[in-house]
């Protein structure tokens, strides 16, 4: 990568960093309102969410719940802008070399498969071992958002590490989603699904680019997906990895390249001006109107759909779909009354997995990377600044939620969310102080000209 590609990675990278963490402060605000809300009118609560909105036309119809709509609909983009995300950094971003991406990339499955084991050590049995998916998840929203609490303390290293981190989670946490949260399938829809995503595979490496193609034929794959399971909308292959899977189809090569982009306006311009003008004229000429065309041709295809998209989505996935997630799934019932367990064995098992099983996973990953020479730390950073990163790692929510919205019934959910909850906030509180000690001493350590190991 040169150094006016890293410099304009970086500038996209504080962008993408400050939309994330803006978003955080509304996600945890649903959260509280989720919490009271259940633990006020718990009934009510269970009861608006699974209300049923029914759509049907011509021959599209579909019955679900609000909370399907929002765990399968409003989710499903959600998972489209991880999957435009993701597909951007392993083309153009911080995992786009093997030197970029060796270390989050260890990180990320250390990350994943110790709390895994530790949440198997358990030795839960029955539908409450069904969880192990929840506590491997890393909230990208919660977890950058307590790190950008820290300032401008933080090195921008770091943060490109734990967003990164964050990503090649989420790849692993769709994959296990798609290959053990599924139920028994309908394997003509997801046939035709498939034929249709060759379609805009195709239509991707001919470059073409309209969104209206892309538009059309994702919201025929994800209704295939939604209803590929035996037993009705959304008990198949979950239809939030139909939007993984669009998003990896979606251009990523603008029409007009970098280096033509000026030459291509400055030529519109100077045809423009010199066309000849009639101050009386209100309306342009052909010839104007022409002109303007190619100027805002080439504005537009500038941009490939992938970025632009993406650019579009950042704030409605911030600002409404990740809040109204939390609103809906968020309501953990806290009181222990009629019967209800709260913090069980399952509860501590994925709290428990979420913050030893990150921590330990991440660092430990990150450390054997390098001293096997697979990665270069970062400069100025220690491995208690890694550890700290490790526990921000724990912070689930989100996905966590998502995933245990999947592996539970009613009878372990609000136990899992218990524990997911409980992980997460110690992860976050321990991840902020451990990392505010740890970067203090790493900027002394640096002004004295020491080694930092």
């Amino acid at each position: 990568m040169t150094n006016v590609e890293n410099v304009k990675s970086k500038s996209y990278f504080q962008r993408f960093f400050k939309a994330i963490t803006s978003g955080s402060a509304l996600l945890m605000i649903a959260t509280f309102i989720a919490v009271v809300w259940a633990n006020v009118g718990h009934h009510f609560y269970e009861h608006t969410w699974h209300d049923v909105l029914a759509i049907d036309v011509n021959m599209f119809h579909l019955k679900m719940s609000w909370h399907h709509w929002i765990n399968d609909g409003l989710m499903a983009i959600f998972f489209f802008v991880v999957g435009l995300e993701i597909k951007r950094e392993f083309l153009a971003g911080e995992l786009s070399s093997f030197k970029q991406a060796s270390l989050p990339i260890f990180a990320a499955i250390g990350g994943m498969v110790i709390p895994i084991i530790l949440f198997f050590s358990f030795g839960l049995k029955g539908e409450a071992n069904s969880g192990w998916g929840i506590p491997m998840a890393t909230d990208i929203a919660f977890s950058l958002g307590i790190l950008g609490m820290l300032g401008k303390r933080v090195p921008l290293s770091l943060k490109v590490f734990l967003t990164a981190l964050a990503i090649v989670d989420d790849l692993g946490a769709v994959l296990v989603i798609a290959l053990f949260y599924g139920g028994e399938l309908q394997w003509t829809y997801l046939i035709i699904a498939l034929v249709l995503l060759l379609i805009l595979v195709f239509a991707n490496l001919k470059n073409i680019q309209d969104l209206k193609i892309y538009t059309f034929l994702g919201f025929i794959i994800w209704y295939l997906f939604l209803e590929s399971g035996v037993d009705g909308p959304g008990s198949g292959l979950h239809a939030t990895i139909a939007g993984v899977l669009i998003a990896f189809t979606i251009p990523a090569r603008p029409k007009v390249h970098i280096d033509n982009f000026l030459p291509r306006i400055n030529k519109g311009l100077k045809h423009f001006s010199n066309i000849p003008k009639n101050a009386h004229e209100i309306v342009l000429t052909d010839e104007q109107l022409h002109s303007v065309d190619e100027i805002e041709y080439a504005v537009k295809k500038v941009r490939s759909p992938l970025q632009y998209i993406e650019h579009q989505f950042h704030g409605f996935i911030s600002i409404f779909v990740l809040p109204v997630f939390a609103l809906a799934n968020a309501g953990v019932y806290l009181s222990g009354g009629e019967g209800t367990e709260v913090f069980t064995m399952v509860s501590f098992a994925i709290a428990f997995s979420l913050v030893f099983g990150k921590v330990i996973g991440i660092t430990l990953f990150s450390w054997l990377a390098v001293r096997l020479g697979f990665a270069i730390k970062p400069k100025g950073s220690s491995w208690l600044s890694f550890a700290g990163l490790g526990l921000l790692g724990g912070i689930g929510f989100t996905m966590s939620i998502f995933i245990a919205s999947l592996a539970y019934s009613s009878e372990f959910l609000n136990q899992a969310k218990v524990g997911i909850f409980v992980g997460s906030i110690i992860a976050g509180v321990a991840g902020f102080y451990l990392l505010k000690h740890s970067l203090r001493k790493d900027e002394e350590m640096v002004n004295r000209g020491s080694k930092i190991k």
